[in-house]
C-alpha cells in the first residue's frame, strides 16, 4: 500500500507544476466540448435514450404526472446532466491517456528517472487497442451489473467500474515508452492489486466537486509514478541479473 500513496503523494505535487497546468485543463475543455456538440446535434436521439432508461426504471411514469410541469422539465434536465457529466470525465480520461500522457512520462522520467532506459514496449496502436478494450469492458461492466441496482448494491457499481478504466487505461500509457513487452506483462500480474487500488483511489477523486476537474491528468501522474518506480525497481533488483 505505501507505494501506491507514495505514487499518490507526487503525482498531487506534480499536479501544479507550471508545465502540468495546461495539460490539467484541455482535456476537460476538448472532453467538453465534444459531448456539447454532440448534444445539440443529437439532442432528441439522446432524450429518448434517457426516456427510455427513465421508463426501465419506472421515473418516467412519474415524472409525467408532477405538477406544476416546469418542475418536471427541471427534473429532466438533471437526468440529462447526470448522463452528460460521466461522459465528459470518461473522455477526458481517454483523451489523458492517449495524448497527454506522452507529456506527462516526459516530465516524470526526465527529472526523476534519468537513468532509465528506453524500450519502447508500446505505442500509439497499442495504446489505441487499449483504450478501446478499457472502454468496451467499461461499458460491460455497467451493463452487466444494472440488475444490481434493484437490490441496492448498485452503489458499489460506479467505484468499481472507476478503478478498472483507471487501472485499465493508464497503466499501459505509464510504461509504454520505458519498458519492453516483457517487463510490461510482469509488472501487471506482479503489481495487479496495487493497480486496482491506485485505479479506486484516483477513481474516487471524480466523484470530489472542483477537485474532480484534475482527476484525469492526477491518474496519469499517479500511474506514471508508480509505474516507473516499479520499472526500476525490476531492472535494478540484485536477482534481475
Amino acid at each position: 500500500m505505501i507505494p501506491v500513496l507514495d505514487a499518490l503523494s507526487s503525482a498531487f505535487r506534480d499536479l501544479f507544476r507550471f508545465q502540468v497546468l495546461w495539460i490539467v485543463v484541455w482535456p476537460i475543455l476538448a472532453a467538453s466540448l465534444l459531448w456539447v456538440v454532440l448534444g445539440v446535434v443529437f439532442w432528441d436521439t439522446f432524450s429518448e435514450w434517457i426516456a427510455s432508461g427513465l421508463t426501465a426504471i419506472g421515473i418516467q411514469a412519474w415524472l409525467e404526472g408532477v405538477e406544476p410541469r416546469w418542475i418536471a422539465y427541471g427534473l429532466q434536465g438533471v437526468a440529462h446532466l447526470i448522463f452528460f457529466v460521466p461522459l465528459v470525465f470518461v473522455t477526458a480520461l481517454v483523451i489523458t491517456a492517449l495524448f497527454a500522457a506522452p507529456a506527462l512520462v516526459h516530465l516524470v522520467a526526465n527529472r526523476d528517472y534519468p537513468l532509465l532506459k528506453r524500450e519502447n514496449g508500446g505505442g500509439i496502436a497499442g495504446s489505441l487497442l487499449n483504450a478501446l478494450v478499457a472502454i468496451a469492458i467499461f461499458i460491460a461492466i455497467w451493463l452487466i451489473t444494472l440488475p444490481l441496482w434493484l437490490i441496492g448494491a448498485g452503489v458499489v457499481i460506479p467505484f468499481v467500474a472507476v478503478a478498472y478504466l483507471n487501472q485499465r487505461l493508464f497503466r499501459y500509457d505509464a510504461l509504454a515508452e520505458h519498458a519492453s513487452r516483457k517487463e510490461m506483462q510482469v509488472l501487471f500480474s506482479a503489481h495487479r492489486p496495487s493497480l486496482w487500488g491506485l485505479g479506486l483511489l484516483t477513481g474516487l477523486v471524480q466523484f470530489i466537486p472542483l477537485l474532480n476537474l484534475f482527476a484525469p491528468v492526477l491518474a496519469a501522474l499517479a500511474f506514471i509514478h508508480f509505474g516507473l518506480a516499479r520499472l526500476a525497481e525490476l531492472r535494478y533488483r540484485p536477482d534481475s541479473g
